[in-house]
């Protein structure tokens, strides 16, 4: 069957073989006839399916905890000594955990002589006492709910 292109419409027409198309021909004018080829064209969409809520609780516990402190007293006693010394003052010195400082006047002699008035016998002792303080200490947990696009959430709204 032949088909014929009317060339003022630029339509082909199958069920017309008009001999003016043949004609056209003979005469020596070309025909276009177009070629049509397909192609394909993919597009991805994102669906969700569905989705995931994350819960992050943070917990508050007071805890007692026993901190031990240390203290220094000191004692200081006055221990009287009145003796003369020929020598510059005394150096300090230790007696176990009991320091001693020499303490001089100058005293009005025939002569002039140290004399020892007193000493400062000063005693260390360490003292341990225990404060209870309440520390707040916090914990995370984490809870991971999975939903899907058609569970409803607890609002009643479904999940998109």
């Amino acid at each position: 069957m032949d088909q014929t292109r009317d060339l003022n419409t630029g339509s082909y027409d199958p069920s017309n073989p008009s001999p003016q198309g043949t004609a056209q021909r003979q005469r020596g004018e070309s025909m276009t006839i177009p070629v049509i080829e397909e192609r394909v064209h993919l597009d991805k969409q994102v669906v969700e399916k569905g989705s995931v809520r994350i819960i992050k609780v943070v917990n508050e516990q007071e805890v007692p905890v026993n901190i031990p402190l240390i203290q220094e007293e000191h004692d200081i006693q006055r221990v009287p000594v009145n003796q003369y010394v020929d020598t510059p003052p005394p150096p300090i010195r230790y007696e176990g955990d009991t320091m001693i400082i020499p303490i001089v006047q100058e005293v009005m002699v025939v002569e002039k002589r140290l004399m020892v008035v007193e000493e400062l016998h000063i005693t260390k002792n360490r003292v341990q006492t225990n404060d209870v303080q309440h520390v707040s200490l916090r914990r995370e947990e984490i809870r991971v709910e999975r939903l899907s696009a058609d569970q409803p959430d607890q609002q009643g709204n479904a999940q998109v």
